[in-house]
């Protein structure tokens, strides 16, 4: 005799099993870094989106926000440093770090090179990266000018649930100094 469980719902659109590995999922090259996309929404229904990320020295956004998305970041090797809201803080090896939704936040990469995990809840960023970024030839650190530089207007950023904030980056102050 068989039961059914009262609570038994069918699956959600995209939660049907899939394995992406990170040898054979697509990959890119943007803004000095090589980004693998595990997991994005079309994978997931829409719910969140993964990727794994290989960025050079100094690479990383200035501040800006997500406006649906929470990120997250699980460091497998080097250093980045965040400012989250006004206060700085360095991710290594092993850490994990969560930025919710509208937290105002920028990184830069302190290492060499580093070397993560990056996610979306829900799903968002990685189809900018989709649609802007080259496709890398190589799993590796892109080349210089690998990818054009887009100019990223408020209007295309909200297309993906984002905001650059203005203001001064504390973690590029030599961004700030005008020219001697």
């Amino acid at each position: 005799m068989t039961t059914k469980s009262p609570n038994t719902l069918p699956p959600m659109p995209g939660s049907e099993l899939f394995i992406h590995n990170v040898d054979s999922a697509p990959t890119y090259w943007w803004l000095d870094t090589l980004w693998i996309v595990l997991a994005e929404a079309k994978d997931t229904g829409g719910r969140f989106s993964m990727m794994e990320q290989l960025a050079a020295k100094d690479s990383g956004p200035g501040p800006h926000k997500h406006t649906w998305s929470d990120e997250t970041f699980y460091m497998f090797d080097g250093e980045i440093r965040f400012l989250i809201g006004e206060e700085i803080k360095t991710a290594r090896t092993g850490d994990f770090l969560m930025i919710p939704r509208n937290t105002r936040h920028a990184f830069r990469v302190i290492s060499e090179t580093a070397r993560y995990l990056n996610g979306y809840t829900p799903a968002s960023l990685e189809a900018a990266l989709v649609e802007f970024a080259t496709p890398a030839t190589e799993r590796v650190l892109p080349p210089k000018n690998a990818s054009g530089i887009i100019k990223m207007t408020p209007e295309l950023l909200s297309r993906y649930g984002m905001d650059m904030l203005p203001g001064p980056d504390p973690l590029r102050p030599e961004a700030a100094s005008p020219a001697a």
